[in-house]
C-alpha cells in the first residue's frame, strides 16, 4: 500500500467534520449552530472541506445576545450565512495557507494573513491546525467570522 493510500484508509476511520468537531468537546456552540442551520448533512457529505472552527469561546466573546438572535428560526438564512463563511470547498492544510483572499462556500472571501501568526479578517486567530476529518480538516480560530453584508446591530434590535 503506498503512502497515500495508508492516508485514505486512516481518514476513513476517522469521523466526519461534524464528528470530530462534536469529540472535540470545545465547538458545542458551533456543532449546535450547524444542527440549527441545517448543515449537518452538508458537513457529513464527501467534501471535502476546511473549517475554521470557531471555539466556544470564540462564540461568548460575540455581542450578548447575538448566538441566541442566530439561532432563531427567523434568521436561519443568516446563520447559514455566517457558518458558511468559516468553510473552504477544498480542503487546504496549514503547509499550503498563504496571504491572500481565499473564497468561501459562502460566496464571498475571507482575508488570509500569515505571519508569526495566521490571521483571517484582521480578527480571528488560527490557534490549532490540521485537525483531520474523514472528508477534510478543521483549523481551530478565536473569533467568529461574520461576513461584512451582514448586519449585527439589526440581529440585535
Amino acid at each position: 500500500m503506498s503512502d497515500s493510500d495508508n492516508t485514505a484508509t486512516k481518514n476513513t476511520e476517522l469521523g466526519d467534520i461534524v464528528a470530530v468537531a462534536s469529540a472535540a468537546g470545545s465547538f458545542g456552540t458551533l456543532v449546535a449552530a450547524v444542527t440549527a442551520a441545517g448543515l449537518v448533512e452538508t458537513l457529513q457529505g464527501g467534501g471535502p472541506f476546511t473549517v475554521f472552527a470557531p471555539t466556544d469561546e470564540a462564540f461568548a466573546a460575540l455581542p450578548d445576545g447575538l448566538v441566541d438572535a442566530l439561532l432563531k428560526e427567523e434568521n436561519r438564512d443568516t446563520l447559514v450565512k455566517v457558518l458558511t463563511y468559516h468553510v473552504l470547498g477544498a480542503e487546504v492544510s496549514a503547509a499550503d495557507v498563504a496571504t491572500g483572499d481565499v473564497a468561501t462556500v459562502e460566496g464571498s472571501t475571507v482575508a488570509v494573513h500569515v505571519g508569526d501568526t495566521v490571521r483571517l479578517n484582521d480578527s480571528a486567530t488560527v490557534t490549532a491546525t490540521d485537525v483531520k476529518a474523514s472528508n477534510g480538516v478543521i483549523h481551530v480560530i478565536d473569533a467568529v467570522l461574520v461576513p461584512a453584508d451582514v448586519d449585527v446591530a439589526a440581529l440585535l434590535s
